[in-house]
């Protein structure tokens, strides 16, 4: 569940979650893209044994590089209130 939300933010930089998954994803993402900002084969592959190919080029191409100056904070936390069902709190998650 965690990849696959790491994925989902990295391709599409907003998803809508529960504050819980977030807080959880947010340790993973911010790791991928501090380790993405090292572009070398090394680098290539271990991104690879935690995302997609899709993901992997664009930690690499798109966002390291948009993130250079950075170090660190590169997600944010919106809230938006309880879900019907089960109460569970909702969150924007996106990247900065």
């Amino acid at each position: 569940m965690l990849k696959n939300l790491t994925v989902a933010v990295i391709l599409h930089e907003r998803i809508i979650t529960t504050d819980a998954k977030a807080k959880e994803v947010r340790r993973h993402v911010d790791r991928v893209i501090t380790k993405g900002k090292i572009n070398t084969l090394a680098t290539r592959r271990y991104l690879l044994t935690w995302l997609s190919k899709n993901a992997t080029a664009k930690v690499l191409e798109v966002l390291s590089p948009k993130y250079k100056d950075r170090n660190g904070g590169f997600t944010r936390i919106i809230k938006l209130g309880d879900r019907l069902g089960d109460g569970a709190k909702k969150v924007i998650f996106e990247l900065v």
